[in-house]
């Protein structure tokens, strides 16, 4: 299950959940590959997590970006079954200016998603 900080109700499903998680990572500028290591993408800012947090089936990353001129802080709330595949995939995101700008991106690279496919 995927919950969106931009979409009412979560998203069942691994082919929904890949749909999202591509938007977001075209919509939120660069990309991470370990906790506080920062690589500037194509967009305005670069994306970065800071904080990492584990607790058996469960992990919480912070993460820091731009959108639009935008400041965007968020998490990342994962949840593992027993065999290590991802059950729950929550972001949450703020503040509410930063919110709008991922929205106005994340429905924008949607469409262009579900157009190519």
């Amino acid at each position: 299950m995927f919950i969106s900080p931009v979409v009412f109700t979560p998203q069942q499903g691994k082919a929904i959940t890949k749909l999202y998680l591509d938007a977001a990572s075209v919509a939120l500028p660069g990309e991470a590959s370990d906790v506080g290591e920062a690589v500037t993408g194509d967009g305005d800012g670069s994306f970065r997590y800071t904080k990492e947090i584990l607790d058996g089936h469960h992990a919480v990353l912070e993460f820091e970006t731009t959108v639009d001129g935008k400041h965007v802080n968020g998490v990342d709330i994962i949840t593992c079954d027993d065999d290590g595949m991802i059950i729950e995939f929550k972001v949450m995101v703020r503040p509410l200016q930063a919110v709008n700008a991922v929205h106005r991106q994340m429905g924008e690279m949607l469409e262009r998603l579900k157009g190519a496919s």
